[in-house]
């Protein structure tokens, strides 16, 4: 299911599909926020923002705003 990067509930998974790269700062590229790379929600700030995330093994935290523009395929784990 493709969505963007600010819908993730706390500990769902995601693959970075896309995003506009005029709008997402240089800084989290080079932390590996780039297309195919897993990401995890692991936080959410008590007001909501900003998000805390995992990205390819680096602990970030990035404001909703940016999230907004990063869409994301969910990644369905299996319930045994």
């Amino acid at each position: 299911m493709q969505t963007t990067l600010n819908l993730l509930k706390k500990g769902e998974k995601a693959i970075i599909k896309d995003f506009d790269i005029d709008t997402v700062p240089l800084k989290l590229l080079e932390m590996g926020c780039l297309p195919g790379n897993l990401v995890e929600l692991l936080q959410i700030a008590p007001f909501g923002d900003p998000l805390y995330l995992d990205i390819n093994g680096s602990h970030v935290a990035i404001r909703v705003e940016t999230a907004k523009e990063i869409q994301v395929e969910i990644i369905k784990t299996n319930l045994c």
